[in-house]
């Protein structure tokens, strides 16, 4: 089997937690609050998000949500790539 490389993996979960993040946040400036909260209800079945939702997000939130799912993203990837590469046996020795 081959071995995953930590960093590029780290860097792929990273990149596609940001895409959904950024996505949510075109979605929610597109739909409004009230379509927003009927997607997420729809999403996260048998919970209610319309008392959750918050539309006036000032920038630097946004911008630091940014970077934290960027870096959750990446050290989620980074752990599973490392906890496989530590599960490799090689059977033919």
């Amino acid at each position: 089997m081959k071995r995953l490389h930590v960093n590029r993996l780290g860097v792929a979960f990273g990149i596609t937690g940001t895409l959904f993040y950024v996505g949510c946040i075109i979605l929610m400036s597109i739909l409004g609050a009230e379509a927003t909260a009927v997607f997420f209800n729809s999403l996260l079945h048998g919970l209610d998000t319309s008392g959750i939702i918050r539309m006036d997000i000032p920038f630097w939130e946004v911008a630091m949500g940014i970077m934290l799912t960027f870096i959750l993203g990446w050290i989620s990837g980074a752990m599973i790539a490392a906890i496989y590469n530590f599960g490799l046996v090689d059977e033919s020795a």
